[in-house]
């Protein structure tokens, strides 16, 4: 099979995969694994070789630890020294040394066990960072922690490396060569990247040319990686120096966004490559002990990091969340295997299990992920014990439920005219924080009827809906309407389709949709920013507006049936640039009208 007739077939099975199994709430990881496990040896065979696609796309490894390191400027590096050598050093140690004791206990040599316990202590960057990117989970503080013991581990390949050799039989002399080699690489990266390789990305953006800018953000990434491989040193931590001392540059962000879409390319084949390496053969043959092992794998290292998240002070929510995650093999395993059984530390075979028993753990990973959010979450969120406040008797002309930005921002503008309002918030750390700006918040849940009640809900003349959950606030609407229909209730909508359902609710008296007010607020500014009239900027922004409420009103009728939709926003878009074609027409006219009346100096 050709190379272009190769790449076809992982693109338009990658284009069918992924989307199919998005489609049934799977990670796309999932899907790329499914895709390569279809397309190689042990599925249809159509590709034989997986070890070229596999060696090829680990640059994609290399690409992304590039990108992390161009986010991490030295100074916020140097800040998380403690939590990468602190908390990734406890992690490596305590799996590895696990891990070491069971295989040493199952009668295997010193060496065997020491290569086996800690390649099995290692996790899958690539793995890990895609599905805490996906969920939106890396700022998180255990999303932090697992980049932090992702760095470590990534680091801690290096010295694991070096090693093997000496295992193996090699001169003891050997690990210290590669340590004067990882010195030398650092000497070479600080000292080029400020007199070579930033006076070099100035000539070449100089030029103006996108795609050649591109072409060099790549060959710095391949050139590091080169220069790294070289010296016996990883790839992928040649990248991440590289990525280092280049974050407080000024084409970081052109750097980013040029090599973004490659790296998702070959992060992608990457995740293909590694199910094709999948032995389906070996699995069927010694099931058990395949899913047993990978079973232990998972068990024990989401135990340890548990245990090592409650230690360094992580509760025991935030200590799941960490585990999770990082409870599986990572890809610089196959590579501590390979080199393993290269150096006759254990026989191919075993190192094939060892693999198989790491992929495996891949694969399940995102299915963990599903048992954490769908399980795990509901029973170790900590619930809220703390009784809804009495709110004393009021009776204030304004009910605010919901005391977030929106509901806020309407409480200052009262007191500023010294209206009484009563303001409820259903999030008790809200309650506590907006307090002790002495603002008066009463803790309570503004969908519970009892509780609108005791806050005087029926009493008032305008009740303010401010609630952000959309079900809440929809819930909330109705109740109000259905049973105090007298109180005129002022809404906050998320978006157009909040807005449709609390029209639907029929008693809703004003919709205010949260960011339309200051988008087109933002959009008269840009007019006049471009040159327009003032004026007539403020006018044509008056107009969409007052087109804006009518269409929603038409809208709503239709909204729940989706090709009658598409046709009317089609129909209004045309119907508003003909509009607008009048105004400005009517406008001409009007100036020339002026001019003709001009007197003839």
């Amino acid at each position: 099979m050709s190379p272009l007739q190769t790449t076809a077939l992982f693109l338009g099975a990658t284009l069918i995969m992924v989307p199919l199994l998005k489609r049934f709430g799977l990670a796309s990881v999932i899907g790329y694994l499914a895709t390569g496990v279809l397309l190689g040896p042990h599925g249809f065979g159509l590709i034989s070789d997986a070890s070229d696609v596999l060696s090829f796309a680990e640059y994609g490894v290399v690409l992304l630890l590039f990108l992390i390191g161009i986010e991490l400027e030295p100074s916020r590096l140097w800040v998380l020294r403690r939590s990468v050598f602190g908390l990734g050093g406890l992690q490596v140690a305590s799996t590895g040394l696990v891990f070491m004791g069971i295989t040493r206990a199952l009668g295997y040599s010193l060496p065997v066990s020491f290569v086996v316990g800690f390649g099995l202590a290692l996790s899958s960057t690539a793995f890990v960072l895609q599905l805490l990117s996906e969920k939106k989970q890396l700022t998180t503080q255990h999303g932090r922690k697992a980049f932090s013991i992702l760095l470590f581990q990534d680091i801690a390949v290096i010295p694991l490396l070096a090693v093997i050799p000496w295992l193996g039989g090699k001169s003891a002399h050997y690990g210290w060569i590669d340590l004067g080699k990882l010195v030398l690489v650092a000497g070479i990266f600080i000292i080029s990247s400020r007199t070579l390789i930033r006076p070099a990305l100035r000539f070449v953006a100089s030029a103006g040319t996108p795609e050649v800018f591109t072409a060099a953000a790549l060959f710095l990434v391949c050139g590091a990686g080169v220069l790294t491989e070289s010296l016996g040193i990883s790839m992928s931590l040649g990248a991440f120096a590289a990525g280092v001392l280049l974050a407080d540059s000024e084409y970081r962000h052109e750097i980013e966004a040029s090599l973004q879409p490659i790296k998702a390319l070959l992060l992608g084949l990457f995740f293909i490559a590694v199910g094709m390496t999948a032995d389906i053969e070996l699995l069927h043959t010694e099931a058990g002990l395949i899913i047993g092992a990978v079973m232990g794998l998972m068990l024990i290292k989401f135990i340890l990091l548990v245990i090592i998240g409650r230690i360094t002070g992580t509760n025991l929510h935030g200590s799941v969340q960490l585990g999770v995650p990082l409870a599986q093999g990572g890809e610089f395993a196959f590579v501590l295997f390979s080199a393993a059984a290269a150096e006759n530390i254990f026989p191919e075979d075993m190192a094939n299990r060892l693999i198989l028993i790491v992929t495996v753990s891949m694969a399940l990973t995102p299915f963990a992920f599903m048992l954490l959010e769908r399980v795990l979450e509901p029973w170790l969120r900590p619930e809220e014990t703390r009784a809804f406040d009495d709110v004393p008797e009021h009776d204030n002309p304004v009910v605010i439920a919901g005391f977030g930005r929106f509901g806020q921002i309407v409480a200052r503008v009262l007191r500023m005219h010294r209206i009484g309002f009563t303001a409820l918030e259903g999030d008790v750390r809200q309650v506590d924080f907006v307090r002790r700006f002495g603002n008066q918040v009463f803790y309570g849940n503004p969908a519970n009827m009892d509780f609108l009640r005791a806050a005087g809900a029926g009493r008032a003349r305008i009740f303010v809906l401010a609630l952000d959950d959309v079900q809440d606030s929809v819930r909330t609407a109705a109740a109000m309407h259905r049973l105090f229909p007298k109180v005129a209730i002022y809404a906050r909508a998320r978006d157009r389709a909040h807005a449709y359902q609390l029209m639907d609710i029929g008693g809703v008296t004003v919709i205010n949709r949260e960011t339309y007010l200051s988008s087109l607020d933002l959009a008269q500014k840009v007019l006049t920013g471009l040159g327009m009239d003032a004026e007539r900027a403020e006018r044509d922004i008056a107009t969409f507006k007052e087109y804006d409420d009518k269409l929603i009103v038409r809208q709503h009728a239709i909204y729940k049936d989706e090709a009658k939709l598409i046709e009317s926003v089609k129909e209004s878009m045309q119907e508003l640039e003909e509009l607008f074609e009048s105004d400005a027409r009517a406008a001409e006219r009007q100036n020339a009208a002026g001019t003709e009346d001009q007197p003839l100096s």
